[in-house]
């Protein structure tokens, strides 16, 4: 029965997803991922009744295109869904100082969001974009938005975890700190772990690795999180699709003194021409490096630099959990899919103890989940994200 559905919205920096379900039942009852916004050719997937359409929708696809065609083309048609619609769940990436649960969307609430926009360049402003669009198309449900903060699942994490070796009044006074990302991604598969390792969720030590266009990583010792990868912004961390992830400061002030190169410009290097883009000079999408990787040098050295950075991080993060690592758990887009990935960072911790399953890891994708390593190794998990089901569970105890 059509009842107490949520909508989802997540617009992401280069992606949107979106979604109806029920987060009682977890019933989907449609869903759809826009693709490679900005790009040559823009993509949408969408699946409605367990019948799956896919369509080009145009070159260099906006935000605000993208989400006109989704409520123009396919959900204007669904009105026996929209009518049973009781609230809209948005991820929104940076609650900045001020913002550290899910809270129901107002004006104070949307000044918030901007306000935390220069920690979060590329997502907040395409989160607004989002809220403002849905208030617009769905009026009757304009006080019915709720904003899930990934940051605020990195509230716990200890001072020496959070705080960087500038001056002290730059976090008194300025709030400059590690926030993290991905956290709506990260708790969801920290608890699904948690299931699969029948293990209570308080005494959890897992590390978790959300990989996609952004990519982080987290460490939860004891069911908290205690440290993560990305900072301030989500530039921090690992190498990513376009973000170059962690580098000397002193290259932005080489590039501005040097090179002469501005620092507005400096900031759209390091933020959409850096990351796997700037070092394959191709693509930053996986599909293509992945099929390009044993044929082109380019390629392959940005996927090894992509693995050695994140091992780095798992080698590095195992000396924060408490006396044991019950798990690692890949998730996201690459971390589900890219099979590749998992085996070149797992081959580099092969002295940590992990052993990989060749066969398992090549199996597991495409929604699968399960464990890909052989039953002498620490385990590691795929576990396929949810952010949807996690954002509808707290949208939906708020607006109720």
């Amino acid at each position: 029965m059509l009842n107490n559905l949520i909508f989802v919205l997540n617009c992401g920096s280069s992606s949107i997803k979106f979604s109806i379900l029920n987060p009682k039942s977890k019933k989907k009852y449609l869903s759809g991922l826009v693709e490679c916004l900005f790009l040559k050719q823009t993509y949408i997937r969408w699946q409605y009744l367990g019948v799956e359409y896919k369509k080009n929708i145009g070159s260099y696809i906006s935000h605000q295109d993208a989400l006109n065609f989704i409520f123009d083309k396919v959900l204007s048609k669904k009105q026996d869904i929209l009518n049973n619609i009781i609230g809209i769940g948005h991820r929104v990436v940076h609650g900045g100082k001020k913002i550290n649960k899910s809270i129901l969307i107002n004006s104070e609430t949307i000044n918030f969001i901007k306000e935390a926009i220069p920690f979060a360049p590329l997502h907040n402003p395409a989160n607004l974009i989002g809220i403002k669009m849905v208030i617009e198309k769905l009026p009757i449900l304009s006080n019915k938005n709720v904003a899930v903060f990934d940051t605020s699942f990195y509230q716990k994490m200890p001072k020496t975890s959070f705080l960087y070796a500038i001056p002290y009044i730059f976090y008194k006074k300025y709030y400059i700190r590690r926030y993290g990302a991905h956290g709506i991604s990260h708790n969801y598969v920290s608890y699904q772990a948690s299931i699969m390792l029948n293990k209570d969720f308080n005494l959890l030590n897992i590390i978790t690795c959300h990989l996609g266009n952004g990519s982080s990583v987290s460490a939860i010792r004891n069911g908290v999180c205690v440290d993560t990868s990305m900072g301030l912004t989500p530039l921090e961390g690992l190498v990513m699709g376009t973000r170059s992830g962690d580098i000397d400061p002193s290259i932005i002030f080489f590039m501005h003194q040097q090179m002469g190169i501005s620092i507005d410009k400096i900031h759209e290097i390091l933020t959409k021409e850096s990351g796997l883009l700037g070092l394959s000079g191709k693509s930053s999408d996986f599909r293509y490096l992945e099929k390009h990787y044993s044929t082109d040098k380019r390629v392959q050295l940005s996927v090894d630099i992509f693995c050695h950075r994140l091992s780095k991080y798992i080698a590095s993060y195992m000396c924060l959990m408490d006396k044991r690592l019950d798990a690692v758990v890949f998730t996201g887009g690459i971390g589900e899919n890219v099979s590749l990935i998992r085996e070149i960072t797992l081959s580099k911790l092969y002295l940590m103890g992990f052993k990989i399953d060749i066969e398992k890891n090549l199996l597991i994708k495409n929604g699968k989940s399960g464990l890909i390593t052989i039953d002498k190794s620490i385990p590691v998990f795929v576990i396929p994200t949810n952010e949807e089901l996690l954002i509808a569970q707290d949208t939906i105890k708020i607006v109720s």
